[in-house]
């Protein structure tokens, strides 16, 4: 006998639709505040049909779009909840109506002076002047996005670098995996 879709769901029956161990879904508790299964006497889960949709779309983003965790906490930071809920279920139309109301909220937003957090700081300075070959793709010296002896980098090649970084350190992990 097949659970109406609105039924709630044993840890079980969620790690066996999604294919994931349920030591995997414990751990995403910790992780993403938003996954929140209702608990009974005895510690046992059970998952509403809005917490699997979530799921669906945490796991999606990790192994299928290879984000890392912290990269899908700042996804549902930014979007929300439904979001990656549109995500997991495959709604385009939902996804694409999140995204245009986010730029929306951004044109809106009056630009307030921000500080740079710790985490985005450069840790010294580069012993060679960066080549703009790379991030200017080939342009001039006066059309590439760091100023002629500018001394450090623009905030758009900063966040090149913290992106390739952040492959390279994610290329290490799956390495040391296999290893």
């Amino acid at each position: 006998m097949e659970k109406s879709p609105d039924a709630f769901r044993t840890i079980s029956e969620v790690a066996d639709d999604l294919d994931l161990p349920q030591h995997v879904l414990r751990f995403w508790e910790t992780r993403f505040s938003q996954i929140k299964p209702m608990k009974r006497g005895g510690g046992r889960r059970y998952y509403r049909p809005q917490d699997i949709e979530l799921i669906k779309g945490i796991r999606h983003m990790l192994y299928d779009q290879g984000y890392t965790i912290k990269g899908v906490q700042k996804l549902l930071r930014e979007n929300g909840n439904q979001f990656l809920v549109a995500i997991g279920s495959g709604n385009l139309a939902a996804i694409e109506a999140i995204a245009q109301r986010k730029q929306a909220e951004a044109a809106n937003a009056q630009p307030q002076p921000s500080r740079v957090p710790d985490e985005e700081m450069l840790v010294g300075e580069p012993k060679v002047k960066p080549s703009r070959r790379f991030f200017g793709f080939g342009k001039s010296d006066d059309d590439g996005p760091v100023q002629p002896d500018a001394g450090k980098l623009s905030r758009d090649n900063r966040a090149l670098l913290q992106e390739a970084l952040f492959d390279l350190l994610e290329c290490k992990r799956l390495l040391d995996q296999v290893r």
